[in-house]
């Protein structure tokens, strides 16, 4: 036998599978663009316009804000420091010199031999004298350098801070006449009042 190459035959196709046919038809003509409308312009140009005057309204009122508060807190700081003030003053005013000056002012004067009065049946403990001017003052007083400053209707007693001309003069012409009834000392006939414990 001889080797003979056998040859293959192509499978015939399908009548259902055949390759559709493309149609070339013409393309329409593009349509001419219609040029955009003034007016649409005009909105975005004064939408854009409209932002930017908000923004800067709103930046010139934070603006002023921030001038404000900075007021505000310089002010702050001012009053901080008048209370501060306010309250030194009043701590030298209340301190045992100024007290002290306040009460020499008033005509009081430091006994310097203190009389007791016993409760229990009313004996006086210690011998009684008149305390004169000349009487030395408390020892354990140290002098107050703060009560120096203060003004010195302030150190003596002055008016009141609410009181009008008026009235300090009332106070005063009162005063001065109270001052010359004090000037004799009024000694009761039956000795000084003690209280009956028993």
């Amino acid at each position: 036998m001889s080797a003979v190459p056998a040859q293959s035959l192509p499978i015939p196709a399908k009548r259902g599978e055949e390759k559709p046919h493309r149609r070339l038809r013409p393309v329409a003509e593009p349509g001419t663009r219609q040029r955009p409308k003034l007016v649409y312009a005009i909105i975005a140009l004064g939408g854009i316009a409209v932002i930017v005057v908000v923004q800067l309204l709103f930046s010139v009122a934070m603006t002023e804000g921030a001038y404000e508060i900075d007021d505000y807190e310089l002010r702050q700081v001012q009053l901080a420091r008048e209370e501060q003030k306010l309250r030194e003053t009043i701590d030298a005013l209340e301190s045992p010199q100024s007290v002290a000056q306040k009460a020499e002012a008033l005509g009081m004067v430091p006994n310097a031999a203190p009389v007791y009065l016993r409760l229990s049946d009313g004996a006086v403990l210690g011998q009684p004298s008149e305390a004169t001017g000349s009487a030395p003052g408390s020892p354990e007083l140290v002098p107050n350098s703060l009560i120096d400053d203060l003004p010195s209707e302030q150190r003596a007693g002055g008016a009141a801070p609410g009181e009008t001309g008026a009235e300090q003069a009332a106070a005063h012409a009162a005063g001065g006449s109270a001052a010359g009834a004090a000037g004799s000392p009024v000694v009761p006939a039956d000795g000084l009042p003690t209280p009956a414990t028993h």
